[in-house]
């Protein structure tokens, strides 16, 4: 891939000193829609993802262009950062130059940048935040910043919510930052503590199937997701003096059903009993408990459905189905609307899902799901 970013830049910009790196997508293995809520997440980062190489200007203009948008080069100036509807990809780039310059990071002068994806884009395993990460920690290296792993996952974060204006946690960016290879990451949202755990799977394979149903964050029902848990915490806290929703217990979840209306205690409902699933699942991938594992998996995917209404037709359709065929566990991942689901099979019965799934899925939604082929990789590095 290397020489190909090479060849590429040359081909675009007429010069061969660019600097290359790789940045992975990321899945989330248990642990939905909590990182905005102070929770526990347990996501890795992906072998597929954006690929970059860049090079210095000596202006203060950025050139940048992109395998898998046909906009030929796009260029602005890093000093008037402003949102351009009709290429809202460089939305994340500038959203981190933003977020770097609210920091006192002084980016002095321009790039040429070319980007090239290999990760399907819809598909939940983000692409956005694995396009900051990318930027961010070339910005670093080109400009000698050394900025903490922690502060480039939330200028990662911050570029999203604050420029490009989707209220995502800092799961995504921490995931693809901090990737470790065939390890998990098991993060604490709330302070961006975490641990690593091998993630042993003897003789069962992680599958990633795409629902190829396409969907915008921004314009999706995210965001109203992230309106309602703040509304639940705003009536919450001054009750049981917390300050995100996952410091609540299951226990307590019967003492609140008649304080919040009944969709604000689904929510509620979903982010306190998804946060105990995420803690349980990673002791059970210790202990090699695949099966209590892919027990967790499935109980997320019905609270995602049924508390939290983040599925549809597409995702239910698709878990069902690698559940008929032969997985012990599948679920939704990433902020559904559309996008994946994983699941975790038996290495002796993947091949035969595979053709099942395919089959099935095809018949009833009317177009092919996609199994996408990828490894469990470290994060975000030049390469």
């Amino acid at each position: 891939m290397k020489n190909i970013l090479i060849n590429k830049f040359k081909d675009i910009f007429k010069r061969n000193d660019g600097q290359s790196y790789f940045s992975p997508a990321r899945v989330n293995l248990i642990g939905e829609h909590i990182d905005y809520n102070g929770g526990f997440v347990f996501p890795c980062a992906l072998s597929i993802g954006t690929y970059g190489i860049i090079a210095p200007r000596n202006d203060d203009t950025a050139q940048v262009c992109t395998n898998i948008f046909d906009t030929g080069i796009y260029r602005f100036s890093i000093k008037k950062l402003i949102k351009d509807p009709n290429n809202d990809w460089t939305d994340y780039i500038k959203g981190v130059l933003a977020a770097l310059e609210k920091r006192n990071f002084n980016v002095s002068h321009g790039f040429d940048l070319y980007i090239h994806g290999n990760m399907p884009h819809g598909a939940g395993l983000s692409s956005s935040a694995s396009l900051e990460s990318l930027i961010v920690t070339m910005l670093d290296d080109m400009f000698k910043f050394d900025i903490a792993l922690e502060q480039k996952a939330l200028i990662g974060q911050d570029a999203e919510n604050n420029f490009v204006g989707v209220n995502s946690g800092i799961m995504d960016q921490f995931a693809i930052i901090a990737g470790k290879k065939d390890h998990a990451i098991l993060l604490n949202t709330e302070n961006l503590s975490f641990r690593y755990t091998p993630l042993n799977l003897n003789d069962y394979r992680l599958l990633i199937v795409n629902t190829n149903k396409k969907r915008g964050l921004s314009d999706s029902k995210y965001n109203e997701r992230f309106t309602e848990t703040r509304e639940a915490l705003g009536v919450l806290k001054p009750i049981y003096l917390i300050e995100n929703l996952c410091e609540l217990k299951p226990n307590i979840l019967p003492s609140i059903e008649n304080i919040l209306s009944n969709i604000l205690y689904k929510r509620v409902h979903h982010v306190v009993t998804e946060q105990q699933r995420t803690l349980d699942a990673a002791k059970a991938l210790i202990n090699n408990d695949l099966e209590t594992f892919g027990l967790l998996m499935n109980q997320s995917h019905e609270s995602l459905k049924n508390d939290y209404d983040v599925t549809g037709l597409e995702l239910d359709t698709l878990q069902a189905l690698l559940l008929s065929h032969g997985a012990i566990g599948a679920r939704m991942t990433g902020a559904g609307f559309g996008g994946s689901c994983i699941a975790v099979v038996h290495k002796d019965k993947v091949e035969q899902l595979r053709v099942n799934v395919q089959n099935s899925y095809t018949n009833i939604i009317g177009y092919s799901p996609t199994f996408i082929e990828a490894t469990i990789s470290d994060g975000t590095s030049k390469i």
